[in-house]
């Protein structure tokens, strides 16, 4: 079975169950390890939700709503995909996880959709944990994507609903990304490096359908990539 290393973050249990459930192992990354050897004995990669990405490390002022992470965890996140994309390691990267992913290979984050994007729909559904599948808009899938190929059961007219809490979304992608999910009002859902074995990045929350499956195709996709050496 691959093993998925999982960043640490408050709301662990549905990333751990999301990957035990489609037949991977589940290694939790301890801020304080040694990286390097912690990424040798890896198959993939799931960067989980969380803060905000402090906008320094891609040259910007914080905006009044900037919420930051867990001390330290910018710079082992950024670190843990420095890694793994020097090691071809299969990235899956969830709501913080595609802004860390962007900003890391380069790229940057609009820091307050509210505020910076005109006629933004609403994002950041706060909703109480029993109420995470709640579906907040739908997203367009680029359908030439590695996305749509493995989602595309699940698709309808390369569209599907999904769940949304987040105030923040990439900005300028990274060099060798592509984005291939938009929300109706433009921002940013799904960014790809199509050059890569699997390197993606989505800004809702799948791991929350384990139970009912709607996004399971997306986490065997990752499994499958995981498994090939």
């Amino acid at each position: 079975m691959p093993l998925i290393g999982i960043t640490q973050c408050r709301k662990l249990e549905d990333y751990r169950q999301s990957v035990l459930h489609v037949g991977g192992e589940v290694r939790l990354l301890d801020p304080s390890s040694d990286l390097d050897a912690s990424m040798q004995a890896l198959d993939g990669l799931m960067l989980t939700g969380g803060g905000d990405v402090d906008p320094a490390i891609y040259g910007e002022t914080p905006h009044p709503t900037f919420s930051p992470a867990e001390a330290g965890r910018d710079e082992q996140e950024i670190m843990l995909v420095k890694l793994a994309r020097d090691r071809q390691i299969p990235i899956l990267a969830i709501c913080r996880g595609i802004q860390v992913l962007n900003v890391a290979c380069g790229g940057t984050l609009v820091q307050d959709i509210p505020s910076q994007v005109t006629g933004a729909l609403p994002h950041r559904l706060e909703v109480p944990p029993h109420q995470a599948m709640e579906l907040a808009h739908e997203v367009w899938i680029d359908k030439e994507s590695q996305l749509s190929r493995i989602m595309r059961e699940r698709l309808v007219d390369d569209a599907c609903d999904v769940n949304s809490r987040h105030h923040q979304a990439v900005g300028r992608v990274a060099p060798g990304f592509i984005v291939v999910a938009t929300a109706p009002d433009g921002i940013v859902e799904a960014i790809e490096d199509p050059a890569a074995r699997f390197c993606l990045g989505v800004q809702w929350h799948p791991e929350n359908f384990f139970r009912t499956g709607e996004f399971r195709p997306l986490f065997e996709g990752f499994l499958e990539a995981a498994s090939r050496k």
